[in-house]
């Protein structure tokens, strides 16, 4: 598939000069108001500053502050900022049915890397121009499933290690035990030993982590250390000694994973699925009281595998959230002091939940390592600073249809002060933003 760049432009971007660090804006003219009520956090501000857009599902920003969103199924658009802090012009940087997810940039701005569900392409970027062009195929032959999404990022202390995350293809995908099956997992490619036709996913690479049901959300701490936040399963029941019990409500747990320096990756690198999973509700599981939130426990123990024989086998997560939020994207503040992660919100489980922007506080060890503040078996490791106003009674039939918005891109800008997230909701493709009170 080729793709069409630099196809059109909405408003003019000659001559426009553009501030690294813009301010505040408390309103932009001529942008909609808010589909859907909110909730906001009384120690932040918020402010639309677009709608309209095609599923806006990534946001980066470009190394002269210029906003660059993945519209899924439609392509790559750019955007400028006027001195009043608002959207000032868009152009359309590479339009492509194709692309749905995955987004990033080198850190010196010049190379920017997208994806499909199958493949990865490279671009040279140029942010005065505001052209994409020379298309390679970096990766390909990334497998198909239910799980379209390929998160793609670019690690900050080596721009040649490309970190590209592929979910399973169904909600028991089993094969996935065997990591060469290339799903479920995160591997690492370095782009400078690419061959010329690009790297096949399945069968080159580095496996960062696998055993991961779909690690939508990858993020790097100040360190270069990757954290993911994965979507675990769908509608379990507990059967111990053949009787059934439904536990899908409140089980199991979304996870935060640790997973690693991509330049040395963890001697043990799987992470559990298709076989150990995370509690969230612990009173769920009358057959074992000895869980709690955090532990990893299987679907159907038996003599030969029961929730034990995770321990020392399985990398637990290091904090635990409600089932079926949903994490899609994830981004340290510049400090590494808070992770943020936006929720795109539940489809299966009444009353829904999700549909917000977590704040999880993090510290630095004496070691010199990142870890959240909270303790692993805590439910109380993060907050809402923005969210739906009543997540409980949002209705999502598919993955961009929702009587609420589904929050999925999460940035902060180059300055690292005013945090940007985008609302993939098809019916009206919004994008805010947001910033601590003084």
């Amino acid at each position: 598939m080729r793709l069409v760049t630099a196809v059109s432009t909405v408003a003019a971007l000659a001559g426009q000069a553009l501030s690294q660090d813009p301010p505040f804006p408390t309103s932009c003219s001529g942008v909609a108001a808010p589909q859907y009520p909110y909730t906001l956090d009384s120690g932040w501000q918020v402010t639309k500053i677009a709608s309209g857009l095609r599923q806006p599902r990534t946001i980066i920003f470009d190394n002269v502050g210029h906003m660059l969103v993945l519209q899924a199924t439609s392509g790559v658009s750019v955007h400028t900022f006027g001195a009043d802090g608002c959207i000032n012009s868009t152009k359309t940087l590479i339009q492509s049915s194709g692309l749905n997810h995955g987004l990033t940039l080198t850190p010196d701005g010049k190379t920017l890397y997208a994806s499909s569900q199958t493949t990865v392409w490279s671009w040279t970027y140029d942010d005065a121009a505001l052209t994409a062009t020379g298309q390679k195929t970096v990766i390909s032959g990334m497998g198909q499933g239910i799980h379209s999404t390929r998160t793609t990022v670019i690690s900050p202390k080596n721009p040649n290690l490309l970190l590209v995350s592929v979910g399973a293809a169904s909600n028991w995908d089993n094969p996935t035990i065997d990591p060469s099956v290339g799903r479920a997992i995160v591997k690492v490619f370095d782009v400078s030993k690419a061959p010329a036709n690009g790297y096949s996913y399945n069968s080159q690479g580095t496996v960062l982590g696998y055993g991961l049901r779909n690690e939508v959300a990858l993020a790097f701490d100040p360190n270069g250390h990757v954290w993911g936040a994965e979507n675990s399963g769908d509608d379990f029941r507990r059967t111990v000694n053949g009787q059934a019990t439904d536990i899908h409500i409140d089980n199991p747990a979304e996870e935060l994973n640790y997973l690693g320096d991509p330049e040395a990756p963890l001697a043990n690198t799987w992470f559990g699925y298709p076989t150990c999973f995370t509690v969230w509700e612990p009173s769920n599981f009358r057959d074992n009281t000895a869980l709690k939130t955090g532990s990893q426990f299987v679907v159907t123990p038996n003599t030969t595998f029961n929730d034990a024989s995770c321990e020392g086998k399985s990398n637990p997560p290091r904090l635990s959230f409600p089932a079926h939020m949903a994490p899609i994207t994830n981004v340290f503040d510049p400090a590494g002091e808070n992770l943020y992660i936006t929720f795109h919100g539940s489809w299966d489980r009444q009353p829904a939940q999700g549909y917000f922007v977590a704040e999880v506080p993090f510290q630095k060890g004496a070691d010199g390592n990142y870890e959240p503040v909270a303790a692993a078996d805590s439910k109380t490791g993060y907050k809402n600073i923005i969210g739906s106003q009543s997540p409980g009674s949002c209705n999502s039939p598919s993955l961009t249809m929702s009587t609420c918005w589904r929050l999925a891109g999460l940035a902060w800008d180059k300055a690292g002060k005013r945090l940007f997230i985008s609302s993939d909701n098809q019916s009206s493709g919004e994008v805010f933003v947001l910033q601590k009170k003084a």
